[in-house]
């Protein structure tokens, strides 16, 4: 995922070189085909090639609006994922005001464990091994579990209930931090749905059908007379749909460590340095020099 607003033009050519070089090469030869041959004798009417450009454009329409969907929300769920962390620490520090070390100590625990939660969350959902300082983290706490975040998670709660007892906070204080911490699971759920959640694949098939039957009929109806302008334009147009589809097809996954991702390293690292000036830890943040958030053919 990019945080620059520029996507580089050579990568998303590599994506659909494919099907640019077979539009290419069937528009060449119809339109050297269309001076020499049979084929300057068939004719296909503009308008039929109107009726499935204009079914084309709706479907694509319709595909963009889904996939820009899913692509807002995940960046809706990560910014509340950022206000909830602050949200959580900020009462971590209310509820514990005697200033001894072992509130110290519990205070920092608590920021700590939710630094490593929003990254240990990025990396389960791109499907990437955990980070070295995050493992470390788990060794040294002894976390261990099939799904880290969850874990972490719990043990926000364990945390919660043994300063229940402890009489380090009162009922309604736990009450108000175990909310913070559900909204949290909440919002890893609705991360988790938008991943596991796959766009229709026929729906794909269908356009990506279209969009060649489009090329097909397109030099067609175009006048013989301008080879090149014929050329051009059989190759422009389809050019334009792959290229409004590939886009859809990179937004509808947001999780898939790809140009127009949700950039989850970022916002851990936002999240990181604002816990840790909170609780007035001057380290920088563990992947301040490794961004994670670009996107590499």
């Amino acid at each position: 995922m990019l945080l620059n607003i520029k996507i580089p033009v050579g990568p998303f050519l590599k994506i659909i070189q494919v099907d640019l070089a077979i539009i290419s090469a069937y528009a060449i030869v119809v339109g050297v085909l269309d001076q020499y041959s049979f084929l300057s004798k068939i004719s296909v009417p503009l308008g039929v090639t109107g009726i499935i450009g204009t079914a084309l454009s709706l479907l694509l329409a319709f595909r963009v609006s889904q996939s820009y969907e899913r692509w807002w929300e995940a960046r809706i769920v990560w910014g509340a994922i950022v206000n909830d962390s602050r949200t959580l620490i900020r009462q971590v520090i209310s509820f514990h005001k005697n200033s001894s070390d072992s509130d110290d100590a519990i205070i920092r625990d608590f920021a700590y464990r939710q630094i490593y939660w929003c990254y240990a969350l990025s990396q389960s959902l791109r499907g990437q091994p955990l980070s070295i300082d995050v493992a470390a983290f788990l060794t040294r706490h002894a976390i261990k579990a099939n799904h880290i975040p969850n874990a972490l998670l719990s043990a926000h709660s364990t945390a919660l209930a043994k300063a229940l007892e402890e009489g380090k906070i009162n009922p309604l204080q736990q009450q108000q931090l175990d909310g913070t911490v559900q909204r949290l699971c909440d919002a890893m759920g609705r991360c988790e749905r938008i991943k596991n959640t796959v766009f229709p694949k026929s729906y794909s098939l269908m356009i990506h059908f279209l969009i060649y039957v489009f090329a097909t009929l397109l030099p067609l109806g175009i006048s013989d007379e301008y080879p090149l302008v014929e050329i051009a334009v059989t190759i422009a147009i389809p050019a334009i749909f792959i290229a409004i589809e590939e886009t859809s097809i990179l937004m509808q996954d947001p999780f898939e460590n790809q140009p127009l991702d949700t950039p989850m390293t970022a916002l851990s690292q936002t999240i990181e340095r604002n816990l840790k000036e909170m609780i007035g830890d001057s380290d920088q943040p563990m992947h301040e020099n490794e961004n994670n958030d670009y996107y590499v053919l």
